[in-house]
């Protein structure tokens, strides 16, 4: 039984799954031996099936009256959430295929490329709540729903997630975005105006997650050579208990989120976003992990760049 976005995304080839991003899917997909059977709200069908369904799925679709759930029209099943499942979907989807990571370059592609064109429109006066609607325009424009953004001016930037004000940017101002397309998600960060102090160790840090991200490695392996990195560049060893550090990505923000615990194997193509952080300093963008190394994803190459550990790194824009 599929009911999730990120595994009903996945399964039916990037199909938008919501109405409100805020609410549950309005499809679920029963997984039969002898085949698919697709539950949808009856008053999205016809949207969903002209729209969103491959020609082929359409035979495959049951309507289900708007005031029941359509996970309960589907029946008993196996739960995708139960503990010998999720595992399981989650290695499925890892490994992108050729189209899925053609899918990614793009949306990677358009989302640095937001970036840099609000960039350009901000200075020291403007509002972060301007600098906010300024982003999800620049992606709704593309065909990208905004699940992220987020907004620091100088004198928030201690927020590691700080949700847009009336305040000005300042001197100094963060720009984070998370956008789905295709049921894929680019995740990014972005800083404008002066160089920050911590700017050359966050990449340190990251270097070290990017250095131990290979395939066939462990996460929790991965994680702990990410986090050692802090120590090593001069942080607080535990300043990686103060914000989540990331971790693959695909078709959820994070696929898992990395921990200590997480167990899960990097396949390759794999796709990660990595956002070591520390007060008024961060780093993230989305990459795919492959034998031959870390591609960058979030690339624009309007953006100023510089090179840390053979990968091109985003550092502070300019004010114009």
């Amino acid at each position: 039984m599929l009911s999730s976005h990120e595994a009903l995304a996945w399964y039916l080839e990037g199909a938008r799954t919501h109405v409100s991003l805020a609410g549950p899917p309005v499809v679920a997909v029963r997984v039969d031996d002898d085949g698919d059977t697709v539950f949808v709200s009856a008053n999205e069908a016809d949207r969903f099936i002209a729209e969103e369904l491959l020609p082929e799925d359409a035979g495959r679709v049951v309507r289900v009256p708007w005031h029941q759930s359509v996970l309960e029209a589907a029946g008993a099943g196996l739960v995708e959430a139960e503990a010998e499942v999720a595992p399981a979907l989650r290695a499925a989807r890892a490994s992108l295929l050729p189209a899925e990571a053609d899918r990614y370059r793009a949306l990677g592609r358009e989302t640095a490329e937001v970036l840099t064109a609000v960039a350009r429109g901000l200075g020291t006066s403007t509002s972060e709540r301007t600098a906010a609607a300024a982003l999800a325009e620049g992606l709704v424009s593309r065909g990208i729903d905004p699940l992220v953004i987020l907004v620091a001016g100088e004198e928030r930037l201690p927020h590691r997630h700080p949700l847009p004000t009336e305040g000005p940017l300042g001197r100094r101002a963060m720009l984070v975005m998370c956008g789905r397309r295709h049921g894929l998600i680019a995740n990014a960060t972005r800083w404008v105006g002066e160089a920050g102090v911590d700017d050359q160790r966050i990449l340190e840090v990251e270097a070290a997650f990017f250095a131990a991200t290979r395939p066939g490695a462990r996460l929790d392996d991965v994680f702990a050579a990410g986090t050692a990195g802090y120590a090593a560049s001069g942080f607080d060893a535990d300043e990686w208990t103060k914000h989540h550090q990331g971790g693959p990505t695909g078709y959820a923000g994070r696929d898992p989120r990395a921990t200590t615990l997480t167990t899960d194997a990097v396949a390759s193509p794999h796709a990660f976003a990595w956002n070591p952080s520390a007060p008024g300093a961060k780093v993230e963008d989305t990459v795919l992990v492959t034998d031959a190394g870390v591609e960058v994803l979030t690339v624009d190459p309007a953006w100023p760049t510089v090179e840390f550990a053979g990968v091109k790194r985003p550092r502070a824009r300019a004010f114009d």
